[in-house]
Formats: C-alpha cells, structure tokens, sequence
C-alpha cells in the first residue's frame, strides 16, 4: 500500500505537494468550523431559557452558552436597555460561526485548479513526447505524461469534491444557529420590556 501510494505521489508531478497541503488545510479547517458549530443542548430554545433562569444549564455548544450569557445579561441590566448589550454579545458569536467559511471556499476552488494545472502540464509532457517520438524517456514519455494528467485531476477532484459537501453542510448548520441567535435576541428582548412595563 505504502509503495502504491508513493508511485501515486511520483505520478501526479510537481502539483502533488501543493494538493496535499491544500487537503490538510482543509479538513482541519473542516474540523474546526465542526467543532466551532456546535448548537449544543437539543432542547427549545424557552426550554434552554428557563434552565438558565432556573440555574441548571450548562453551556455544551453555542446556542447553550448564548442563552446562559444573555439570560445572566438580562439579569444585570435590569432597568437599563438590553439589546445593544444583546447584540454585542451575539455579534460575537456570529462571528465565531462565520470563522474558517472562508478559507474553506478558497481551498475547494484551489485544489481542482491545481489539479489542472497538473493536468495541463501531464498533457504538455505527453506531445512533447510524441513530437520527439520519446516512447519511453527519464521523464515517463507518453505514458508518465498521461499519468501525471489523471493522477493529478483525480486528486484535485478528491479534495475538492468532499470538501464542497461537507463545507455546505457546514454552512447549513451555520445559518441554523445564527437563526436561532437572532431568534433569541428577540425573546429576552421581549421578556425584557414585559418586565419592565410590569
């Protein structure tokens, strides 16, 4: 296995390494914005409310410590407005959802770009080949070109075709999340000026 992967490696040319770090890069990338994206409690969001009102939540993800930061806000400011103090703190966590989308776009259109590149450069080798009639040549001729072609597309697309999935299924779970900040912003929001009239 470890000599098929080495004669892979030589095979995709000089764009192998690049497509390597590209794909290590990403799924760490990939890893952190999972683990960043955690909602946390699968509970409703008055649920988590009331727990955190109550004492008994512990934060486990970003909607869970959300509510407990701006449930203990709501608590401090009683008399005082609350969603500009709200929206800061959510803004905050708004942002911590969106890090990494970026970096993860930039990979996924990389890495096939690069594996064109190699393909180009495969193709390049395999008529210099037969323009010289070099069958066989030091460099791999006709057959080492057409490989270092496929090879090289075919790793492009193998780091860019996962990263696309699991990066939108990242983004999904992202708008959920922001959606239900903003939705909570709303709630204590609300919670807040029924107490104050009361």
């Amino acid at each position: 296995m470890v000599e098929n992967l080495r004669e892979t490696w030589v095979a995709g040319g000089f764009v192998m390494p690049p497509l390597a770090l590209c794909a290590f890069l990403l799924w760490w990338t990939l890893g952190s914005r999972w683990f960043t994206l955690r909602r946390g409690s699968r509970r409703t969001l008055a649920q988590l409310i009331a727990d955190a009102r109550a004492g008994t939540l512990k934060p486990r993800g970003l909607v869970d410590a959300a509510v407990f930061d701006g449930v203990r806000l709501q608590g401090a400011l009683v008399g005082h407005p609350l969603r500009g103090p709200l929206d800061l703190l959510v803004d905050h966590l708004r942002a911590e959802c969106r890090s990494g989308r970026i970096l993860v776009r930039t990979l996924v259109a990389v890495a096939p770009l690069a594996g064109l590149l190699g393909t180009v450069t495969g193709m390049i080798e395999t008529f210099d080949s037969l323009a010289t009639m070099a069958l066989f040549s030091r460099s791999g001729g006709i057959a080492g070109g057409v490989a270092q072609a496929l090879v090289s597309t075919q790793m492009g697309l193998a780091v860019a075709i996962p990263g696309v999935i699991a990066g939108k299924t990242l983004e999904s779970r992202q708008a959920a999340i922001i959606n239900e900040l903003d939705e909570l912003v709303e709630a204590l929001c609300a919670d807040h000026a029924r107490e104050e009239a009361a």
